[in-house]
């Protein structure tokens, strides 16, 4: 296995040299965990379609809520990937760690079963000792670094056996990946860890749409229900807005949290055309996130040409320095004034999306994918004295 493994990984940079179909053959398996509640789906999905490019064959096992019919109709599309539903709960809303456990060896059982090179987890929590190939953590996101954006004080019992899990898994995994360096020193933070996850940045190719005229509103998207995003302070200022102010995304979590805007107009959950549509006609989005790893959302506006409006957190200064206007998270006269100026100043808006595009074509797929494999690489180095293929 292992010398099949090198083999894969040795023929992909000729895979991505010449992107032409038919597609490599694929001789390494990847088992990926995901669920299908917010941006790891759509990482994980971008991501399995870059790897079978690279010719390397994925097993999307999701846990928590099933995919949609939306969901799984584009994951049914990505050649050399299947997706497994395993009804586990997902390790932020398991009752007990029990539960978590029983998910890390269910995962153990199908790597086992599946015949799977290498496993790809979608949070440290899972990382068991049933998982018979080496390990690969993304770090996503936590209760940790989310408790500690998010809210003061001590982390509550309910979520302190939830970051030990993590913890745990963190100093057992062979290899751990943040999506931006902001994250990967948060994860160092909370969890005291000698080296910092290795970065690997997220990347999308968003679907074409036809052009439409800019439009003088604003947008944006994600897990509305989550406290994180901060909708409720968008909501108040759209109140004293002079145009419409939209939301995509869903409403309440699987955890039974809600969001309940009263001037802002929810557009739900939309899929990835429908998203597309929004962003053509080039808003002004808005994302005033107190904590977000990456923030998959906001390069897709970005893509798409839109302004940009974020709160100052250091994410978004990473990635977006330069090129968006910022505010503080709590700031509405703030945010009222650069929302106000970017719909008086049209031209000014237009440069800032144009901008925001150029920066974007940094984090694109295939970049996501080179990092991905090298990483992999690094996991199962070839053999001393192995031939040559």
């Amino acid at each position: 296995m292992r010398r099949l493994l090198n083999l894969a990984l040795r023929s992909a940079p000729a895979a991505l040299a010449e992107p032409v179909l038919p597609v490599p053959e694929p001789r390494l398996h990847v088992l990926m965990t995901t669920d299908a509640v917010g941006g790891v789906w759509t990482y994980s999905l971008d991501l399995a379609a870059a790897l079978v490019r690279r010719g390397i064959r994925t097993t999307l096992s999701v846990l928590g809520p099933p995919p949609d019919e939306s969901q799984a109709s584009r994951a049914a599309a990505i050649p050399g990937c299947r997706v497994t539903t395993m009804g586990l709960p997902l390790d932020w809303t398991a009752f007990d760690a029990a539960e978590v456990r029983e998910a890390g060896n269910a995962v153990g059982a199908l790597a086992w079963q599946a015949g799977a090179d290498l496993v790809h987890l979608h949070s440290a929590a899972l990382v068991s000792d049933s998982i018979p190939v080496p390990v690969v953590v993304v770090c996503h996101s936590c209760v940790a670094t989310w408790w500690e954006a998010v809210e003061d004080g001590p982390l509550p019992d309910d979520l302190a056996w939830r970051r030990d899990l993590v913890a745990t898994g963190l100093a057992r995994a062979d290899a751990l990946l943040a999506p931006s360096a902001a994250f990967a020193e948060a994860t160092a933070r909370a969890y005291d860890l000698d080296v910092r996850p290795r970065v690997v940045r997220n990347g999308r190719d968003c679907p074409a749409s036809r052009a439409a005229s800019p439009k003088p509103v604003i947008l944006t998207a994600g897990r509305l229900w989550d406290r994180a995003k901060n909708l409720a302070i968008l909501d108040r200022v759209a109140a004293s807005l002079p145009v419409p102010v939209f939301a995509a995304g869903a409403l309440q979590g699987p955890n039974g949290e809600r969001a309940a805007p009263l001037h802002v107009t929810t557009l739900g959950r939309l899929d990835e055309a429908a998203m597309a549509e929004q962003f053509a006609r080039r808003p002004i989005f808005v994302s005033l996130a107190r904590y977000e790893p990456f923030g998959l959302s906001v390069l897709e506006a970005a893509q798409a040409g839109c302004p940009l409006v974020l709160s100052d957190i250091p994410t978004f200064r990473e990635l977006w320095g330069g090129v968006a206007r910022f505010v503080g998270c709590d700031d509405e006269a703030d945010l009222h004034r650069v929302i106000i100026d970017l719909l008086a100043n049209p031209e000014r808006a237009r440069e800032l999306g144009t901008a925001a595009r150029e920066r974007a074509g940094a984090y694109s797929l295939d970049a996501l994918g080179d990092g991905i494999v090298e990483v992999y690489r690094t996991l199962l180095p070839m053999q001393s004295g192995e031939a040559a293929a």
